[in-house]
């Protein structure tokens, strides 16, 4: 790809991979596949994997396939629902191949109707999309043991207000339910333990990944060993995917090992909280940040917006994960991600972690939001992230290659 595409500000960006372009545009589904799995920085462990590609219609000769029910599916035994809190995914051929890959994986959904509703841009009015996790707090469904978002893009901050996330996180804790997703689902997982005081898991979604031609297999295995282990462990020793120019740790003095409580999410998502009840208050926390196709000054006055608003207080330290697609600056190329972190770093004090394999990118690592983290400096450089206190599934009930069937 040209070096055009390091100069596209973020809605050109966007305008680049297709959202908001015309679908006529695309000639099949494909191409929008390709777009999704291809390599749009060069670097297979930053390829892009963005959640707000166009939607079209499958054409008779789309590569989709059925899975096929072999002996590589087990019977599917884990008690999973979906819930869809934001865009909708109306390729229907997606939708199929995704609902047949989990169940092929051991997933055993029981509301697989949620993938066809839409209203608008969204998947279904705010109030369908708040039953999802409403009827589970009410009691009028009985929680799973998986709750798996079917996709991002935008729309989950309008049901905020119409769940009872006290009631839903008491639930979800005395049965153990794992909910999982990201990017915009950033703000119901930022709400569930905000006012329920429930963990989640950031993860790859149903639509998002396991419905593409061809899910990436390294993202799946990161997403069953986060849901089966109850002692998850990442190591990390390069900042590449934040910024090549920072350090893998930024800190003023010798850092010493870090146990609190990670949160947040998506950056874009976790600004545009702030300041409401949604957004978590936990003393002595790990916050945890990552985001795609922002310009740099657009992720600084994001983070700026939480620190003026008092956000930093109190915590311990900040996990960056993947900034991908930022770009450059059109007024000076050297006003980059690195030029942001340090500023950050110089207003809060507090220790970095830049490099986290989590974002909008491929071979993420799935990890707990709202669990025991600890964070310790490796003697390379690097650091290693442990997580404890959070709900998991036996392994022994999960087939991680159903998920790429």
């Amino acid at each position: 790809m040209s070096n055009t595409f390091f100069e596209l500000n973020r809605r050109q960006f966007l305008r680049h991979i297709g959202v908001g372009v015309s679908a006529s545009l695309l000639a099949s589904q494909s191409m929008v596949s390709a777009w999704a799995d291809e390599d749009l920085l060069g670097n297979n462990t930053a390829a892009f994997t963005k959640d707000e590609l166009p939607i079209v219609t499958v054409s008779e000769n789309s590569s989709y396939q059925q899975v096929a029910q072999t002996n590589q599916c087990i019977a599917a035994s884990i008690d999973t629902r979906l819930f869809a809190s934001s865009n909708v995914g109306s390729n229907e051929a997606r939708n199929k191949v995704a609902l047949q890959r989990v169940a092929c994986a051991g997933f055993k959904v029981q509301n697989p109707e949620v993938v066809s509703r839409q209203y608008l841009r969204f998947a279904g009015t705010d109030t369908r999309r708040a039953s999802d996790l409403q009827n589970i707090a009410t009691g009028a469904i009985k929680a799973p043991k998986l709750l798996l978002g079917v996709r991002g893009g935008y729309g989950a901050s309008r049901i905020l207000p119409l769940i009872d996330w006290t009631t839903l996180g008491r639930v979800m804790k005395e049965r153990g339910t794992i909910l999982a997703g990201f990017s915009d689902v950033t703000a119901i997982q930022c709400a569930l333990l905000a006012k329920g005081g429930m963990s989640s898991l950031a993860a790859p979604m149903l639509y998002s990944e396991f419905g593409k031609n061809n899910p990436d297999q390294l993202s799946c295995r990161n997403f069953v060993e986060a849901l089966s282990n109850p002692r998850l462990t990442i190591d990390i020793n390069s900042a590449e995917l934040t910024n090549p120019k920072l350090p893998t740790i930024l800190a003023n003095k010798e850092t010493q090992t870090i146990t609190g409580t990670i949160w947040g999410g998506n950056l874009s998502v976790v600004s545009a909280l702030t300041g409401s009840e949604y957004l978590p208050r936990i003393d002595g926390g790990i916050v945890f940040l990552e985001d795609v196709g922002e310009q740099t000054y657009r992720i600084e006055r994001m983070l700026y917006e939480l620190y003026l608003a008092g956000v930093f207080k109190n915590q311990q330290a900040i996990v960056f994960g993947a900034f991908s697609g930022t770009g450059e600056d059109s007024y000076d190329k050297r006003f980059d991600v690195a030029t942001v972190v340090h500023q950050l770093h110089k207003l809060t004090g507090l220790p970095i972690y830049n490099g986290m394999r989590f974002g909008h990118i491929a071979q993420k690592a799935s990890f707990p939001l709202g669990a025991t983290c600890q964070i310790r400096a490796n003697l390379t450089g690097g650091y290693q992230l442990s997580f404890l206190d959070y709900p998991t599934i036996n392994a022994s009930a999960i087939n991680v290659e159903g998920l790429w069937a």
